[in-house]
């Protein structure tokens, strides 16, 4: 067990690291980033529903008796949608508003922010499960989840600079949700026996929190200007996150 938990600690802090694959936005203009960034929002959307629909529900339906899988998403869904909500009344202002004030960020970044961690906390319980089983499926896990991670992570960064966090800041707050992968395969390695399908539980959750993070916040974010022509780019990144994902899931399987 001390073995597995150690190959365990060691996979989950190397993908931990994939969160600062948005390091390269540092050194970009305003005006570069700003274009960057609106098709970092369409992607990071495409991917987070592709990430609901091609790999945590099916995983979800496996995972979940049939009674209780939907039920569940639709509280993650609701969960999420009350959450925002409380975000709004408590700060004054939700997504669609334009930021009038340096410093001020849209709410749905540490919607995004929360989802993600929990996304990772799931994926280190995936890794430690797989190194618990042996070496080789562990290794595979990790990699696959790397993958995985990788265009998420960009997107996820994106997200938070788009809704007015500052760079560094936003850095290092998606390096922090990504730590939950570490603390997610901690936890599997000493407590994956302990709670009766706590991992088909928490996959159901996230999936309903990752289409309300998609289709609720995220999309809509695509309506804020009406130009025609960068409409159509962002639906073909959108559906270009959505294939990453479903690619991804083919040729890495979790």
């Amino acid at each position: 067990m001390l073995q597995s938990t150690l190959y365990t600690l060691v996979a989950t802090i190397l993908v931990s690291l994939s969160s600062f694959i948005g390091i390269f936005t540092i050194s970009l203009n305003e005006k570069t980033l700003h274009k960057v960034l609106t098709i970092l929002v369409a992607y990071s959307a495409g991917t987070i529903l592709g990430a609901a629909l091609f790999d945590l529900l099916p995983e979800a339906v496996e995972l979940v008796d049939e009674a209780l899988v939907y039920p569940i998403i639709a509280f993650g869904f609701v969960f999420f949608l009350l959450l925002e909500r409380t975000l709004y009344w408590y700060h004054g202002h939700g997504h669609g508003h334009e930021l009038e004030n340096e410093g001020i960020t849209k709410d749905f970044a540490y919607l995004n922010l929360l989802g993600d961690f929990v996304h990772n906390f799931i994926d280190g319980i995936i890794i430690a499960a797989s190194f618990t089983n042996s070496v080789t499926v562990g290794v595979s896990a990790a990699i696959a989840v790397m993958f995985h991670e990788l265009p998420q992570e960009m997107g996820d960064y994106g997200i938070l600079v788009y809704a007015g966090m500052e760079r560094r800041r936003a850095l290092i707050l998606n390096f922090l949700a990504a730590v939950s992968v570490v603390v997610g395969g901690v936890f599997g390695s000493f407590f994956i026996g302990a709670v009766d399908n706590l991992e088909g539980y928490m996959v159901a959750f996230s999936a309903g929190a990752f289409i309300f993070l998609s289709a609720s916040e995220l999309i809509p974010e695509m309506h804020e200007k009406n130009d025609r022509g960068r409409a159509l780019i962002q639906l073909l990144v959108l559906i270009l996150g959505m294939f990453t994902i479903y690619m991804l899931g083919i040729w890495f399987p979790a």
